[in-house]
């Protein structure tokens, strides 16, 4: 093990660099200083599109990131970018008569689409609850517990259990669940699950209400009751109403991801049963997990186990999940392969992911190995999975070293 560890030290530095390389690009390539915001759309070929209309899940996305950047580390350019998405989610995005956030807006600010996707609203959620704690907000602790109530009052299934998916301003039930064009059209689905389960636990720490805990409990007996397989290697993606599943595709981003999300979730509420339980649960599905890992370290977009067809795409959210769940694997099992399954990844998204011209991450490579023509920045494509994979590494190598805060912070200032 010695050889692993030495190359720690070397590791937490390259990742360090990228996490500000990563908050560099959206600090400087992103604003729109002329309608305020942050722009909608950016293209593959770094062209900007600033009347580009602007999604709920990317600008909550771009104030956790900069809101949980500036809490742990405490740069001063990273507040007022905290400030500027705070400000810009609650002006525009928050529905003032009837509740929740709206799905887009145009770049003057203006609804597009009001639905309420509760996948979105989750995200408000988890954004609202960094901003809070890293700035000290009890504006925008109200706002997400009142996004959290709102999702109580209308989107839990009291007969059957779980969450349904999409509402429009009203709150009234769309026909239309999708998330997007990708997804199936089914009532409740793994992904909004997960979300709602990370963006709860993350209220839970700055709010610790015995009703949200009782919440997030439900929810962890969900995954382990309904949403995981029965040998809780895979996640099940969609369901109906009564929980019945719906197809048979492995998303190993969403595995790997999951791994560590639910055990996280466990931790938080500090039942020892629960944390030990989800330790194995973690354990398993990044096992499973490697089965999607290719001859580079990457690890692949789905399968389709009804047609055995495999989509061999390497997402760059893919990649960024499958760095933390596998060192998680790693710090719960001390077994090399999977810290050697993080170090190949790391490399190839260095070589591939990266765009070392323009900054910033592609979307991804395609099965025959080309840069995929997809948007840099768009209402899927932010600084989420990346920068938090970032931190991710740089706080759990840190417990590898028990390092204190302090020279953690000494650390990543030079």
């Amino acid at each position: 093990m010695k050889h692993i560890n030495n190359r720690l030290p070397a590791f937490y530095e390259e990742v360090s660099r990228e996490l500000w390389e990563i908050l560099a690009f959206w600090s400087k390539e992103t604003l729109d200083r002329q309608h305020g915001g942050f722009i909608g759309r950016i293209d593959y070929n770094q062209v900007k599109y600033p009347t580009a209309d602007r999604g709920a899940v990317l600008q909550a996305r771009i104030l956790w990131t900069f809101a949980t950047a500036y809490r742990l580390y405490g740069r001063e350019e990273d507040r007022p970018i905290a400030i500027r998405a705070y400000e810009y989610l609650k002006n525009h995005f928050i529905d003032a008569e009837y509740g929740g956030i709206y799905w887009t807006v145009d770049y003057l600010g203006q609804p597009v689409n009001t639905k309420k996707q509760v996948y979105a609203l989750a995200f408000g959620i988890y954004a609202l609850a960094a901003y809070s704690s890293s700035h000290q907000s009890k504006e925008a602790l109200q706002l997400a517990v009142d996004v959290y109530r709102q999702i109580e009052q209308h989107a839990f299934d009291p007969i059957d259990n779980g969450y349904f998916e999409a509402f429009d301003r009203q709150w009234q039930l769309l026909e239309d669940f999708r998330l997007s064009d990708k997804d199936a059209n089914e009532a409740k689905t793994m992904n909004t699950h997960l979300h709602i389960l990370e963006a709860y636990s993350a209220l839970y720490t700055i709010w610790p209400d015995k009703d949200l805990l009782r919440r997030i409990q439900n929810l962890l007996s969900l995954f382990d009751d309904k949403i995981l397989n029965k040998e809780k290697t895979h996640l099940n993606l969609f369901f109906d109403q009564y929980w019945h599943v719906r197809g048979n595709i492995i998303s190993y981003g969403h595995d790997i991801e999951a791994s560590w999300l639910l055990l996280e979730a466990a931790r938080n509420t500090g039942n020892t049963y629960e944390i030990a339980k989800f330790k194995r649960i973690a354990l398993s599905l990044a096992h499973a997990s490697l089965q999607g890992v290719d001859s580079a370290g990457a690890l692949l977009y789905e399968h389709d186990c009804e047609t055995d067809n495999i989509v061999a795409e390497r997402h760059w959210w893919v990649q960024a999940e499958c760095l933390v769940g596998f060192f998680q694997a790693y710090q719960l099992s001390k077994q090399q392969r999977f810290l050697d399954v993080v170090f190949r990844n790391w490399s190839f998204v260095q070589q591939y992911i990266k765009d070392r011209q323009h900054g910033e991450w592609h979307w991804g490579i395609s099965e025959k190995g080309s840069v995929m023509r997809e948007d840099k920045i768009g209402p899927w494509k932010c600084p989420y999975h990346n920068a938090r994979a970032c931190m991710e590494l740089i706080q759990r190598i840190n417990l590898c070293y028990n390092l204190p805060s302090s020279e953690t912070s000494k650390k990543l200032s030079h």
